[in-house]
């Protein structure tokens, strides 16, 4: 029996190159996994945010020059949520990950803490990119959260709010 001849052109199709990468960056992010006590419950609810590519994460941004991770925390924390009054409790732990910027490979490094958020929580003034903020329950949340090393995180500050009744 013969092979059938392959069809003109098929391996440029399905052996299409990425472009090549030109350089490597690194980068730091800070953020905080934001939690607060439902009011009437008394139940942990955890703040999370949807992004324009509808994928549920928490607050975070770059490192600026000079800025310390847990400032950033705070500061992205209230430019994203417009959350005004909170209390950063512990640094939770980093997360490194790497993605391709066009012909950039950047390798990031992202710092979270566990926050907590107080006063009026409820007034929340989301950023316009954002295309949803809610407060879950916990377990919700771990559900929810799009990336698994940030679901480990908030299980870890849920083990924290609880031994530390906070």
């Amino acid at each position: 029996m013969q092979r059938p001849k392959p069809i003109k052109g098929i391996r440029k199709l399905a052996f299409k190159r990425r472009p090549v990468i030109d350089e490597v960056v690194r980068e730091t992010t800070s953020g905080g996994i934001v939690f607060r006590r439902e009011p009437k419950t008394g139940a942990v609810q955890i703040l999370l945010m949807q992004d324009a590519k509808n994928r549920w994460t928490i607050p975070k941004g770059h490192v600026e020059q000079g800025e310390e991770p847990k400032a950033t925390a705070e500061r992205e924390i209230r430019e994203e949520t417009g959350l005004k009054e909170m209390r950063v409790h512990s640094w939770l732990g980093k997360v490194n990950f790497r993605y391709r910027r066009n012909h950039t490979l950047v390798l990031m490094t992202m710092h979270i803490y566990l926050v907590e958020g107080l006063g009026d929580s409820d007034k929340l003034h989301p950023e316009d990119w954002l295309n949803d903020i809610k407060w879950l329950a916990a377990t919700d949340a771990v559900d929810k959260i799009a990336y698994d090393d940030i679901g480990k995180l908030i299980l870890m500050g849920m083990k924290k709010v609880r031994e530390g009744k906070l």
